[in-house]
């Protein structure tokens, strides 16, 4: 079983055995509107896709179930505004789900609140899934390391229109970065190291902004590293590429500690400012719900971090 096989085996299990299904969209706290990202359909739509849906899950993380949302044809994105005094910094954030779901609440909008409650802009990304090749719903993709071609083009977007509305927002446009789960931290890699050419041919001007990350945070990231000493090549790390924080567990199976090795190295042999972090214990999915693991302690780590490299002010 690869590696795709085994989460979707996993997300199976945990998503779809005793959890409660509901019909409607995903929708975010009162207060907070979606966004389409789109003005008419999406490049590279696929065709007659399934109507999307949110479950919340039987597994349980910090002793609290999570929600997964399915079938998103329609990407999104839902922007979140700073508590306090704003920083001007913004983060993208990218749920995970091996780009058949998205952990939405675990891996995104928790996110938002922590970040907002330092100061930071938020944009919870609601990107495509199924984002082909990665589609459980056929033994069509070729490996785990191909492109994931419409999440990335959704990314690609958002960015152009987060600096598009940079002053709208109170938006530093030299302080947007990107925050990713597993597959999400997979898709911030992909951002990071391919900004410079769209997946897709212009459409405004937000496709005239620029895509590139001021910075990039990889939480138990994947898709990274298909031998133990060799990077995937769909992420070619550059001297351009943007600081990265990187974080992971040792004793994680999904996702294993190689991937967040492999790209570090890219990164230190690139001359990139980098921060990478190995807990012994915390495995995969933990997302920032606390708990007796340390690893869980990591977003006090990225604020030291984001300090570090004048992107805030601690």
């Amino acid at each position: 079983m690869n590696r795709t096989h085994l989460i979707i085996a996993t997300f199976c299990a945990l998503a779809l055995i005793g959890s409660r299904a509901h019909a409607q969209t995903w929708q975010p706290s009162r207060g907070h509107e979606q966004t389409p990202i789109w003005p008419g359909t999406p490049p590279d739509a696929q065709a007659n896709p399934k109507p999307e849906s949110v479950v919340t899950t039987s597994h349980l993380v910090a002793g609290r179930h999570y929600m997964a949302v399915l079938n998103v044809s329609r990407p999104t994105m839902t922007m979140y505004a700073p508590h306090g005094k704003n920083t001007g910094a913004a983060v993208v954030v990218l749920p995970g789900g091996g780009f058949n779901s998205l952990a939405i609440d675990l891996e995104g909008t928790e996110t938002c609140d922590w970040l907002t409650a330092k100061g930071i802009t938020c944009v919870l990304l609601k990107y495509r899934v199924p984002s082909a090749p990665y589609d459980s719903h056929c033994d069509c993709y070729p490996d785990d390391f191909a492109t994931s071609t419409p999440s990335l083009e959704d990314l690609q977007r958002t960015m152009g229109l987060v600096r598009l509305h940079a002053k709208e927002w109170h938006v530093d446009p030299t302080k947007i970065g990107v925050l990713g789960y597993s597959a999400g931290g997979y898709l911030a890699a992909e951002i990071s190291t391919r900004y410079k050419q769209r997946l897709y041919a212009p459409i405004d001007d937000a496709d005239k902004q620029s895509a590139r990350p001021n910075f990039s945070v990889l939480v138990y990231p994947g898709h990274l590293a298909p031998k133990d000493d060799e990077l995937n090549p769909n992420v070619p790390v550059s001297g351009d590429t943007p600081p990265t924080f990187i974080v992971q567990a040792e004793n994680a199976t999904v996702d294993p500690v190689r991937e967040s090795l492999v790209y570090y190295t890219a990164l230190a042999k690139a001359g990139v400012p980098a921060e990478l972090h190995i807990f012994a214990k915390g495995g995969h999915a933990f997302g920032l719900r606390p708990t007796a693991d340390r690893v869980t302690h990591w977003p006090a780590l990225v604020e030291t971090w984001l300090a570090t490299i004048d992107m805030i002010t601690k």
